[in-house]
């Protein structure tokens, strides 16, 4: 039985992170969506949307992890009853991001040139190219979405950012239907159409997310404090301190996975479109789960500005033992639908075969990637993240990817043999980052006692 203590966190984080679960996930449907309805089109589009997407992905994690620098930040300032403080740090957030979400658009504009290099098949490349280039624009209006949605998750309001998801995603899929396959007098444009689509349902993220931090009620206390002519060189310092090694936490995570594709990629067209089918829907329950770990980096981050040390082991625990319960349900599915759920994406059955095979290995490792992501949030909301960081980088490409490379080629085991080097990468970030902070709320302990 769970104690009252116990069950009154579940229900507070419960409540926290639910509606950012179904953000976090609407991030991930929007190229759930692409696949699925590119996928219709051919195989060669929907192994371009694989590659595509593996580049685009690691852009787009490392903007979250930046835009995430707020998060903290705001909640230590609820804490300690500082809208002066939370303003500062929101203004000087919407400048970081819009200078990130440039700068990533930027990167991205030269996707094709990273396409060419990565040796993957050639029609596959031709076209990603064009595809890859319009749903990098789409980073500029997605940082400044993320800039407010930060703000109200560190406030905890998190539904606002859920409701203004789910209808993006509504308008994405209704784009993509209409451009995709040529509906309502447009000509078919196949994946291009899906690019289309992703960024204008993202502007419309932007625009609305803002006019809400903007308009809503709550937050008027924040914004007269607003002076646009003062700025903090520390407040810059701070928020990319906490930002860009929480983007690289993302980038050495997703970017292991892009990587996996890239080597799956050398497989032919075949393996690699089974590998985007099944890291999309591992993706999904891992996204879903970083909405518990937004939950742990906004209680740990107010507990601490309040000094209740106590209250803050207890929250992060619990939301330790919902990821674990989520996550394991999630693996329950995979092991049981693993053919099913690869034929929502194609018709192709050796794409489902195979497909099927690497969920049974998704739901091996769906314990570790909740314990670690949880880990993440819930040592952001202390302010640990370098550390954090080196541990991620070690895991996966010292160990995991490394691992998985000798598995897929010297051992013969394939795209397998890539996804057990993940799993071993995953497991071993979990376990050290639970241990760090249990040694770090336990040091924290002593000092307030």
């Amino acid at each position: 039985m769970l104690s009252t203590d116990f069950k009154e966190h579940f229900k507070r984080n419960y409540l926290l992170a639910y509606p950012v679960v179904v953000s976090q996930l609407g991030h991930v449907l929007v190229g759930t969506a692409d696949s699925m309805m590119v996928g219709r089109v051919g195989t060669n589009e929907l192994a371009a949307a694989s590659v595509a997407n593996a580049v685009f992905s690691v852009m787009m994690m490392f903007g979250i992890g930046v835009s995430f620098g707020l998060t903290p930040l705001i909640a230590q300032s609820d804490g300690e009853n500082n809208p002066r403080a939370g303003m500062r740090f929101f203004k000087h957030s919407f400048v970081i991001n819009l200078v990130f979400g440039i700068l990533l658009f930027s990167i991205l504009l030269f996707g094709g040139y990273i396409l060419d290099l990565l040796d993957q098949p050639k029609e596959v490349v031709e076209l990603a190219k064009p595809y890859l280039v319009i749903i990098g624009f789409s980073m500029v209006p997605f940082m400044l979405f993320q800039t407010a949605k930060q703000f109200a998750e560190g406030l905890s309001m998190t539904k606002e950012a859920m409701y203004i998801t789910i209808s993006a995603n509504v308008v994405n899929v209704g784009l993509n239907y209409v451009l995709i396959f040529g509906k309502l007098g447009f000509e078919p444009m196949g994946l291009v159409g899906a690019g289309w689509a992703t960024l204008i349902s993202r502007i419309l993220m932007a625009i609305v997310m803002i006019i809400f931090v903007r308009k809503y009620e709550r937050f008027k206390v924040y914004w007269s404090y607003l002076k646009v002519t003062v700025w903090n060189s520390k407040s810059f310092k701070k928020l990319l301190n906490l930002g860009v090694p929480t983007g690289f936490q993302y980038i050495f995570e997703v970017g292991a996975f892009a990587t996996a594709a890239i080597m799956i990629g050398w497989m032919g067209a075949i393996p690699l479109a089974a590998h985007q089918v099944a890291i999309n829907l591992a993706s999904i329950s891992y996204m879903m789960s970083t909405g518990i770990s937004a939950a742990a980096t906004v209680r740990v981050g107010n507990q601490l500005g309040q000094r209740d040390i106590n209250t803050m082991k207890v929250a992060a625990y619990t939301c330790f033992l919902m990821a674990i319960i989520f996550m394991a349900f999630t693996g329950l599915i995979f092991m049981v639908f693993n053919e099913f759920l690869p034929s929502l994406y194609t018709n192709d059955l050796e794409v489902i075969r195979i497909a099927g095979s690497l969920l049974i290995i998704a739901a091996l490792f769906q314990l570790s990637d909740g314990i670690q992501v949880v880990g993440l949030g819930a040592l952001r909301g202390m302010g640990d993240v370098k550390l954090p960081t080196l541990v991620t980088f070690m895991a996966y490409w010292a160990i995991g990817l490394p691992v998985g490379y000798l598995l897929a080629f010297y051992f013969n085991l394939g795209e397998k043999g890539v996804w057990y080097g993940l799993l071993i990468g995953l497991s071993v970030t979990a376990v050290i980052l639970f241990l760090r902070f249990k040694n770090r709320a336990a040091k924290l302990m002593q000092e307030f006692a």
